[in-house]
């Protein structure tokens, strides 16, 4: 497990791979993984197995993580990590926003790759959906199509997905002349795949890996360039014909997205057959771009200002907080407060709200008011609202 925690912070360090972090320099992934050693969280966390002991393995949160599953995460368990970090005598850390925000892309990307496939599996399954016929890995199966042995230079499902793609309607034709109906994948039965590959093969991987985090500001250009959003659509922008890819019901791991690219490859290239829009060939790092792209929408979610003003009342925000010089208040003025411009700031600023200065709310042990995703986008929301001119 200490092995897999290492290459994951290695497959985020630019020297190793051509991909860039995945939100760009507002929030740093690798930054994060320091903040979380730093500010003490490894001593009760652990991230996959590795850390310490009594709290819940932060690399092992379900889906959907985005921005704000995370951020309400680390609100609604504030005052009870509070309670653990005296216990334990650990000084109670203070948030910056960049420090906030990056703290939160670690505990995203911590989880963005997926885990490693089981060997004799892959082995078995190479077999069993008639890969064998056509591929050869380390001197065994077919001619037809290329050796494999190379897939070993590379580090991501994403670059599957790319050759995939790209030689789909050839790797058809070829199976149906040769009568071999065309498989279909698990998630799972990729990652075996690829373990399998891996093991057999020869080839030392020399040179950078293809990884994710890919760029996802260079990914929005590319999925309108290669005509992706003539069919899909990415947070409702973009056509209707196939599921919106940024739908957080979707979010999926590189191979779940693998799979599902393969799986679903017929019923797409006989819809843009339809619609007269050519098939797009793309470089690894080109898919691992528009992959961080649709992660990225997904990761921050919208949120309205109105129903932020409901959660605001409802929660009990406004009886302690005053707003525009209202009197009579024990809090700050949301209106009047500074350094709310952004989620990681609002994020940073409740943290050291609870776990430094400890709210009337936890000292007395009154109901912590917790909050789900979508009203804590839109609590962020009405409180940057009240700083518009």
């Amino acid at each position: 497990m200490r092995r897999r925690v290492v290459f994951v912070a290695c497959l985020l360090l630019p020297s190793v791979a051509l991909a860039q972090p995945l939100f760009g320099t507002p929030q740093d992934p690798l930054a994060g993984s320091r903040v979380f050693g730093a500010k003490g969280c490894v001593k009760c966390h652990t991230i996959n197995g590795v850390g310490g002991e009594g709290a819940p393995d932060l690399g092992r949160i379900r889906r959907p993580r985005s921005f704000y599953d995370l951020a309400t995460a680390m609100w609604n368990h504030a005052p009870r990590m509070a309670e653990r970090m005296a216990e334990l005598g650990i000084p109670k850390p203070q948030l910056d926003s960049r420090e906030a925000g990056d703290l939160v892309a670690f505990l995203f990307t911590v989880d963005y790759f997926d885990p490693p496939g089981r060997v004799d599996a892959g082995r078995q399954l190479f077999t069993e959906k008639r890969c064998v016929v056509c591929h050869q890995v380390g001197g065994t199966g077919g001619v037809v199509g290329p050796n494999l042995d190379f897939l070993k230079q590379y580090g991501s499902p994403i670059f599957l997905a790319t050759a995939m793609w790209n030689h789909g309607p050839q790797m058809s034709e070829a199976m149906q002349a040769r009568g071999i109906a065309r498989p279909t994948f698990k998630d799972a039965e990729l990652r075996d795949l690829i373990a399998y590959v891996n093991s057999a093969s020869p080839v030392w991987p020399q040179g950078p890996l293809y990884v994710l985090p890919g760029r996802a500001t260079e990914g929005r250009v590319l999925f309108a360039q290669r005509r992706c959003a003539d069919c899909h659509g990415a947070a409702g922008q973009g056509g209707k014909v196939g599921p919106d890819l940024a739908d957080r019901s979707l979010q999926r791991s590189p191979s779940q997205f693998v799979a599902a690219m393969w799986n679903k490859a017929p019923a797409m290239l006989e819809a843009m057959k339809r619609r007269a829009v050519p098939l797009p060939r793309l470089q690894p790092e080109e898919m691992a771009d528009i992959v961080a792209y649709l992660y990225s929408v997904r990761y921050f979610q919208s949120g309205d200002p109105r129903n932020g003003v409901q959660v605001a009342v409802s929660k009990g925000c406004l009886g302690c907080h005053s707003l525009h010089g209202e009197r009579g208040k024990t809090a700050s003025d949301l209106a009047r407060a500074k350094g709310l411009d952004s989620p990681a700031a609002v994020l940073a600023a409740s943290w050291n709200h609870v776990v430094v200065t400890a709210p009337p709310s936890a000292r007395t042990k009154a109901p912590w008011p917790e909050l789900g995703a979508a009203e804590m986008a839109d609590l962020v929301a009405y409180l940057q609202s009240l700083r518009r001119p």
